[in-house]
């Protein structure tokens, strides 16, 4: 799977929360500065050409719809991290971020229960 820009990705964040859109209402959903139709209609263009968002035409217009689940992009996205920066070690990766203070006790506990939850 293609890794995506930081622009795509905004994008794609967007159109799997409405699931299907046109270019309008991913635009609408964009924060302040609102960037030109055309720049939003040619990042959904390229995403649709990395295979991430395919479409439907409806009268005049097109309505986007994901072709790739969040989940599936996140676990992509996740093992690159963990490969690229540590080595593929979920482990150090962990104690990365409980050094830097980022993750406390309590929420590596809680990690855990979910995790053995999920796996049973």
């Amino acid at each position: 799977m293609k890794q995506l820009t930081k622009a795509e990705e905004e994008v794609m964040q967007l159109l799997w929360q409405l699931e299907k859109g046109n270019v309008a209402a991913i635009i609408e959903m964009l924060p302040e500065p609102k960037p030109a139709y055309n720049t939003v209609s040619t990042i959904v263009r390229i995403l649709e050409d990395k295979g991430f968002v395919s479409h439907e035409k409806v009268g005049k217009g097109h309505i986007y719809f994901p072709l790739v689940r969040k989940e599936e992009y996140s676990n992509q996205s996740i093992s690159k991290l963990v490969d690229g920066y540590f080595q593929g070690s979920f482990k150090s990766m962990v104690s990365f971020f409980m050094k830097k203070n980022d993750i406390s006790l309590t929420e590596l506990e809680e990690i855990m229960q979910t995790i053995k939850k999920d796996s049973k």
